[in-house]
């Protein structure tokens, strides 16, 4: 018999009955935001709206959110697996990051496993001051349980995400583990401003590295954030979001304190976003720059965002280049590792 739980339209509140575009959908919402997830692809959230400036801190590609299964693709890859049905948000990446890679044996696509599996949820608390839904996946071709708590309080803009990792199997394994969070329009334009911790370690991938893309940074240097030097010799300001048209990029920063963080601040709007988390579980972020200078597959020069993407591993080229480099995480047989970030929007003059 399913549980009564009484509907409720003030306060914090969740909704589960909802479906979008016929996929399973949470939306968590109080007085301030309110955050969209579908439950059947991997819990990703597509609306993140902070509702005092009816603005939606999401990326939204131009195909927006896709249900898998309306779409047979003509040429499966490792690839368009996931880019194919990509709609911008954030994603949960788990076991494999970036490019495909092969582990133990297994296969894995574009970003892993847990990005479009179906995942269970319980609703663990559920008053007008606070909400707490936990969500939980096993995965098939590795042997994990992962599961994430996200919570909402009364008047705070904040939520706040705790998870859990689980090896269900009796050897140590490894993972890349990361947070593909992605901004656009209409919060992200030219001349947002990023702010982080002095001191960064921007990485990037090996001059010879046979799938390495130019950039704006010349590859094999070791630079400091926000600058970075390209080819010509030019300094490259990171921290300024530049005009649509720039050459797109990829570099890794690395130096986190234990209390990671950053901002993302827009002073035409007003508005800003921090993000906190772990920086001992994810000592790395991918900092994903797409300004529209990328005019083939998949992006045709159509779009504009950054992701700034907590990881616990890196490059984007998957598990096995991040095993070689040491970057790759560990877990035990039957260990359980944990995980906490917290997103908050703000006003510029309350930040």
């Amino acid at each position: 018999m399913k549980k009564y739980r009484r509907q409720r339209n003030y306060g914090c509140r969740i909704h589960d009955q909802y479906t979008y575009f016929g996929m399973r959908t949470i939306v968590l919402e109080n007085d301030l935001v309110r955050i969209s997830l579908l439950l059947d692809k991997g819990t990703e959230i597509f609306e993140y709206l902070y509702k005092p400036s009816d603005l939606d801190f999401m990326w939204l590609t131009e195909n927006g959110v896709q249900n898998p299964t309306d779409y047979l693709p003509t040429s499966p890859d490792p690839v368009s697996t996931f880019i194919d049905y990509y709609p911008g948000g954030w994603q949960e990446v788990f076991p494999n990051g970036g490019g495909a890679s092969t582990y133990k044996g297994a296969q894995m696509g574009q970003h892993g496993e847990v990005a479009h599996m179906a995942w269970d949820y319980e609703i663990v608390e559920d008053t007008p001051e606070r909400i707490s839904v936990c969500l939980g996946v096993r995965t098939k071709k590795t042997p994990f349980q992962l599961s994430k708590t996200l919570t909402l309080t009364r008047n705070s803009p904040s939520l706040t995400i705790e998870e859990t990792l689980e090896n269900v199997s009796g050897e140590p394994q490894q993972y890349m583990w990361g947070q593909h969070l992605a901004f656009g329009r209409p919060f992200l334009e030219a001349g947002c401003t990023i702010i982080m911790p002095e001191g960064l370690n921007i990485l990037t991938e090996n001059a010879d590295s046979p799938v390495a893309l130019p950039g704006t940074i010349t590859r094999g240097t070791s630079n400091v954030w926000p600058n970075g030097v390209n080819d010509r010799g030019e300094t490259v300001d990171l921290s300024r979001i530049p005009e649509v048209g720039t050459l797109s990029d990829i570099v890794y920063l690395h130096g986190f304190p234990k209390e990671a963080w950053y901002k993302v601040e827009n002073d035409l709007l007003g508005m800003g976003m921090k993000v906190q988390w772990d920086g001992e579980a994810f000592p790395y972020l991918w900092f994903w720059q797409e300004y529209g200078a990328t005019k083939d597959y998949p992006w045709y020069g159509r779009h504009y965002n950054i992701g700034l993407e907590p990881f616990s591993s890196y490059p984007t080229f998957g598990l096995e280049e991040a095993i070689r480099n040491g970057s790759a995480g560990c877990i035990g047989p039957r260990e359980r590792k944990t995980f906490t970030m917290q997103t908050t929007p703000y006003p510029i003059n309350q930040s």
